[in-house]
């Protein structure tokens, strides 16, 4: 195997019928090593270093699941994109899969080793957004976002209170505990911040779940981190709701930025696939705008909840049924 040569198998999601799994390979990609840090120059490295990779472009990749072989070839920044129909029935849970990076001849250059998350058969699914509506990150102005990303390392970014409250107790909503709802966590963060984001969520205790992000950056884009697409991200959101018909979809999101145009545009398109629309009101200047948008999904006969703190969208929550006053 070519020892600069790398897989990176992003958590995949689905069912026995409809799997997909993402990924990237990469012809080098920098050594990374969190150590969890408060020294700014300490993070301020590892981060430079998320960003400091050379994708391998057209590379053939083979998928095993199960058994199973699925052939594709990584795009032009190397991600590559699985989807098939499994062989045999899926259990519900966390499944194992490797892929693996061949060169012209067959030969096997790098292996990864991911997950599948095929969840339960619930009532309900959550899409949520990841900054500014479960971390602070202050996406709307760049510098204040590097500032996070730069003085903070994945155990010391802040989460919004009561964030963590709400989403554990959405995860047992209508369900056991043992059969938990589906997280998707989907963002316009790109995949350098994959494994940043993962450690984020852990270290907070919220649900595990699948994240999908944006298209990888190289070091000397950082600068634009976070302030790119929004339209991919429409794209991601729906292909969850079409891979999921059956189950009824919550959404998360804030109005830093697109969220509430992006719901809209879903909900207009899948309204009886959505039962409540959250958005974090972190811009006072955009609450109008996000309220315009909210009244054409109300209109939808959805639930909607403009908030300003996770307490309040929990007290809506209990409004709605979707949690119980016995889960508090």
């Amino acid at each position: 195997m070519n020892k600069s040569v790398s897989v990176k198998i992003y958590h995949g999601y689905g069912h026995t019928h409809n799997l997909v799994v993402y990924g990237h390979v990469f012809r080098f990609k920098a050594k990374t090593r969190q150590k969890f840090s408060n020294n700014l120059i300490v993070n301020i490295v590892h981060l430079l270093k998320l960003f400091i990779l050379k994708p391998y472009p057209y590379v053939k990749v083979r998928l095993t699941f199960k058994g199973q072989e699925v052939y594709q070839k990584t795009e032009y920044d190397g991600f590559f994109k699985f989807e098939w129909a499994a062989a045999e029935n899926v259990n519900a849970g966390w499944h194992g899969v490797k892929v693996e990076a061949l060169d012209d001849m067959g030969k096997v250059l790098s292996v990864g080793q991911g997950q599948i998350f095929v969840p339960h058969i619930t009532q309900f699914a959550f899409i949520s957004d990841i900054d500014d509506t479960i971390m602070v990150s202050h996406s709307a102005t760049i510098g204040r976002r590097l500032r996070e990303l730069f003085i903070k390392n994945p155990r010391t970014r802040k989460t919004f209170k009561d964030a963590y409250t709400h989403y554990n107790l959405l995860a047992l909503s209508h369900t056991e505990t043992d059969q938990p709802n589906p997280f998707f966590y989907v963002s316009s963060s790109e995949w350098n911040l994959y494994d940043y984001l993962v450690e984020t969520f852990r270290y907070n205790k919220l649900p595990e779940g699948a994240f999908l992000l944006n298209q990888i950056k190289r070091w000397k884009d950082l600068i634009k981190t976070g302030r790119t697409g929004h339209e991919g991200k429409l794209m991601r959101v729906m292909r969850i709701l079409d891979a999921f018909p059956n189950q009824k979809f919550v959404f998360f999101g804030d109005n830093s930025q697109k969220d509430p145009a992006i719901y809209t545009a879903i909900a207009e398109k899948y309204p009886k696939n959505i039962e409540a629309v959250y958005i974090r009101n972190v811009r006072k200047e955009m609450e109008e705008t996000a309220n315009e948008f909210l009244v054409r999904i109300k209109a939808k006969n959805i639930h909607t909840c403009l908030f300003n703190t996770s307490s309040e969208a929990i007290t809506h929550s209990k409004q709605i049924g979707l949690i119980g006053d016995l889960e508090t």
